[in-house]
């Protein structure tokens, strides 16, 4: 099992990103949740096997029809063991991109 964190750039709010992302990670048996922040990007985190959760970061590296993906920021974190699949509300805040791979630790807050 591994546990990603992923950050979407580009025109990935208001074009059903979030629950396309939902949707191919209950169908692959993948926990975690995505949401959309405040700065225009989409995060989610994805627990899972690892082709799984792979297969589900290069459908965002795509995203659904309507969506232009310019990058997405992919970082490895310790499993958590979490349970199910959820949307979450907007993210309070500014988003920070995570720190070197040094830092597994992802902190949203400056």
């Amino acid at each position: 099992m591994i546990r990603t964190r992923i950050i979407v750039h580009g025109r990935v709010q208001g074009v059903f990103f979030r629950d396309s992302v939902r949707q191919r990670a209950r169908a692959a048996g993948i926990a975690g949740w995505v949401r959309n922040n405040r700065d225009g990007t989409v995060e989610a985190v994805l627990e899972g096997d690892p082709a799984s959760v792979e297969a589900v970061v290069a459908f965002a590296q795509e995203g659904p029809r309507g969506a232009r993906v310019d990058r997405v920021v992919v970082v490895a974190e310790p499993v958590e063991s979490l349970t199910g699949f959820a949307v979450l509300s907007f993210q309070a805040g500014r988003h920070q991109e995570p720190g070197p791979p040094a830092s597994r630790r992802y902190h949203p807050h400056p």
